[in-house]
C-alpha cells in the first residue's frame, strides 16, 4: 500500500468513527472527527507523545524531605500487585513488600536505595506542565426510572462496536474505532444529542437512573463514582467505554457565547450557571458529543479502580499519558494548591489515565469521594512539575544526560 493511499484510508477511518484513546476513563479529548460532522478539513489525531526524560539527582526533588511519603505507601504495594510480573520491577517490589517502613525516613530511605529519579520534560525541554483534579462523585439515584429520577445512566449499548486497528495499521496504536452497523455498512456511533433525543434509542440499556443531568454529565467526565439508592444503599459504576466523538469542553462554550468569563469556568461555575437556565441545559451539554457508557463495580473499600486495575488512594494518586510515563511507577508531583500559590509536593502514584490528559508534564490528581474532594477537583488548574522514579536496574532509553 503506497503512503499516500495509507494516509487517505487513515483519514477515511477516522470519519467513519470516533475515536478514542484505549482506555479512557474520562472523556476523551483526541481530535478525529466523525462523519456526522464533516467539516471542510479533516482534523488529523493528536501528535505522538514520547517520553523525555531527564536524569537527575534526589535533591532536585523540591520537598523530598518534607512530604508525608508514608501516606503513599499502600497505594505503591497496591502498585506492585501489578508490576511485580515485569522483569525489571520483581527486586523493588520484593524489597517493599518485605519492609515495614515505620515512618517517612524509612520509605525516602527505600526510594533512594532502589530507584533513580528522571525530570518529565516537554518535547521543547519545558519542565511546565497542567494539573488538574478530578474526584468519585455522590449521585442519588434509582434502578428504576421514576419522575424523580429521569436520567439514565447507560451500560454499553448492544450495538457498539469497537475495532482495533493497530494490528494492520501501526499508526492507530492506541486508538479504536468505534461504531454501529447499518445494513451492511459501519457508520459513526450515536452522538450525546442523538442519544439524549426524544426517540431514546438505547432504551433497554439503562444501568440506572439518577435525578440530575449536570451530575450525569459530570460522572461521565470523572469516570467513576457512587449512586445512593432510596433505601440507602450504594452503587457504584465506573468507566466501561465511549461512543467514540472527541470530548468538546462545554466551558468554552459558555466562554465562547459570553456566559461565563475564564476565571468562572470551573465545576463548580457550570453547574451554577445549569441551575440559573434549565430551559437552556440540554443544548448546552448536547455541544459535547462525547458519551460514557458505564458498568456496575464491586461496592469495596477504598478509592475507584483506576486503569491500573487497583484503588485509587486520596491525594496519592494521579492519571496520566502513559505514551509518556508507564502505569504503576512512582511520581514526585510538585505544584501548588487550588486557586493557590501554596505549594503541594508529594509522592504520587501513576495508577490511572484519562482521554483527557495529554502530554509528558500532564497529570490529574485524585481527591477522593464526595462533595469537598469536588470542590477541590473543580478549582484545581495549576502549573507543575513531575519526577519519575524508576528502578535502578532499568534501562531508560532516549534519556538525557543528568544535569
Amino acid at each position: 500500500m503506497t503512503s499516500l493511499f495509507r494516509v487517505n484510508f487513515i483519514l477515511l477511518v477516522l470519519l467513519l468513527g470516533g475515536c478514542a484513546t484505549v482506555p479512557p476513563p474520562v472523556a476523551s479529548s483526541v481530535q478525529c472527527t466523525p462523519a456526522v460532522t464533516v467539516p471542510p478539513a479533516v482534523t488529523p489525531p493528536a501528535p505522538t507523545v514520547t517520553p523525555n526524560l531527564q536524569a537527575v539527582d534526589w535533591d532536585a526533588l523540591p520537598g523530598w524531605n518534607d512530604d508525608q511519603e508514608l501516606a503513599a505507601w499502600n497505594g505503591w504495594l497496591q502498585s506492585c500487585a501489578a508490576l511485580q510480573a515485569k522483569p525489571d520491577w520483581q527486586a523493588v517490589c520484593a524489597a517493599a513488600q518485605a519492609l515495614k517502613p515505620a515512618d517517612n525516613e524509612a520509605v525516602r530511605s527505600y526510594f533512594q536505595t532502589w530507584f533513580n529519579v528522571y525530570q518529565s520534560l516537554q518535547a521543547d525541554g519545558n519542565p511546565d506542565g497542567l494539573i488538574t483534579g478530578y474526584y468519585e462523585p455522590l449521585l442519588h439515584g434509582s434502578r428504576v426510572a421514576t419522575p424523580a429520577y429521569p436520567i439514565p445512566l447507560y451500560a454499553v449499548p448492544k450495538d457498539l462496536l469497537t475495532i482495533d486497528l493497530a494490528g494492520v495499521y501501526p499508526e492507530l496504536k492506541n486508538m479504536r474505532l468505534r461504531g454501529r452497523l447499518e445494513g451492511n455498512k459501519v457508520v459513526p456511533y450515536l452522538s450525546r444529542a442523538e442519544i439524549d433525543g426524544s426517540a431514546t434509542p438505547l432504551a433497554g440499556d439503562e444501568l440506572v437512573w439518577v435525578d440530575n443531568p449536570v451530575e450525569a454529565f459530570f460522572l461521565q467526565i470523572q469516570g467513576s463514582g457512587r449512586v445512593q439508592l432510596p433505601d440507602g444503599s450504594m452503587m457504584r459504576v465506573g468507566y466501561a467505554d465511549q461512543n467514540g466523538y472527541p470530548y468538546r469542553s462545554i466551558g468554552r462554550v459558555l466562554v465562547d457565547r459570553g456566559e461565563l468569563s475564564m476565571d468562572q469556568v470551573s465545576m463548580q461555575g457550570i453547574k451554577a450557571w445549569g441551575k440559573k437556565h434549565p430551559d437552556k441545559l440540554a443544548e448546552l451539554l448536547a455541544q459535547n458529543p462525547s458519551f460514557v457508557f458505564f458498568k456496575v463495580l464491586p461496592d469495596a473499600n477504598g478509592g475507584p479502580l483506576g486503569a491500573l486495575g487497583v484503588p485509587l488512594v486520596d491525594g496519592r494518586s494521579i492519571a496520566v499519558d502513559t505514551r509518556a510515563i508507564p502505569l504503576g511507577v512512582p511520581v514526585w508531583l510538585a505544584t501548588t494548591e487550588p486557586s493557590s500559590t501554596v505549594a503541594m509536593n508529594r509522592l504520587v502514584l501513576a495508577q490511572d489515565t484519562g482521554g483527557a490528559i495529554r502530554g509528558n508534564v500532564r497529570a490529574d490528581f485524585f481527591w477522593g469521594f464526595g462533595d469537598a474532594a469536588g470542590k477541590q477537583a473543580g478549582m484545581m488548574k495549576q502549573t507543575g512539575r513531575m519526577w519519575v522514579l524508576l528502578p535502578k536496574t532499568m534501562t531508560v532509553p532516549g534519556t538525557l544526560a543528568k544535569r
